[in-house]
């Protein structure tokens, strides 16, 4: 990974265009060849970026400090260096992933068997979908044939929504699943999550782990 904080403007061109005024930013270029740009006030979303695959010229059109990234659709990612405060590139290696604990994977498993259990017609894509930046516990589809993201915590926090926020905004830029709908599923779902999903259109379900297993009425609560 390379870090770069930079004094720059950046410039998108593309279906849309946008404009970042001079100001210091971090720069991210990862191994997937992903950029993106960050300011220290927006947690962790960027203000622009490019997914991969993609490329990054520096000096482009013999201009030294001048960044151009372009990726397979043309778009293009023009970022104007006028000081470069820092730069760094650090190895990270491959990461082992989140670890779910024995009860959130159980629970994962357990409600891709019972997929219907969120509302009649829902059919199973699969589990642990791949993404750019770690797979969703489950990708299914309702009963209008619509893309349906499902993370799954054993307490559900305003981090798992987070976390389920940048799959959406991820999984919403491929055309072949787009629109995708998220659903935030626990086993108990915090206050303060609950309002940040519901703000953010996100459906909160809370999961009974032993009714999953049978064991209890078959039933989920739709919030």
């Amino acid at each position: 990974m390379r870090l770069v904080i930079a004094r720059c403007s950046v410039d998108y061109a593309g279906r849309l265009t946008a404009h970042l005024p001079s100001a210091p930013r971090l720069i991210l270029v990862k191994a997937d060849g992903s950029v993106s740009i960050h300011a220290d006030d927006r947690a962790y979303k960027p203000l622009n970026w490019m997914s991969p695959p993609c490329t990054l010229k520096e000096g482009a059109d013999g201009e030294a400090g001048i960044w151009t990234v372009i990726n397979k659709a043309g778009e293009k990612l023009i970022i104007t260096m006028e000081e470069i405060l820092h730069d760094s590139s650090h190895e990270l290696g491959v990461d082992p992933g989140l670890i779910k604990d024995g009860v959130e994977a159980h629970l994962q498993e357990l409600l891709a068997d019972r997929i219907e259990t969120l509302g009649e017609g829902y059919t199973l894509i699969r589990r642990e979908y791949p993404t750019a930046i770690g797979p969703v516990d489950i990708l299914c589809r309702d009963a209008d044939g619509g893309t349906v993201a499902v993370e799954i915590k054993r307490r559900g926090e305003i981090d798992g929504v987070e976390q389920l926020t940048r799959y959406l905004e991820l999984l919403n830029r491929d055309p072949h699943l787009a629109p995708v709908k998220g659903v935030f599923a626990a086993q108990e779902i915090k206050p303060q999550a609950r309002v940040l999903a519901t703000d953010r259109g996100i459906g909160c379900v809370v999961l009974d782990y032993d009714a999953l297993r049978g064991i209890e009425d078959d039933k989920l609560r739709l919030f």
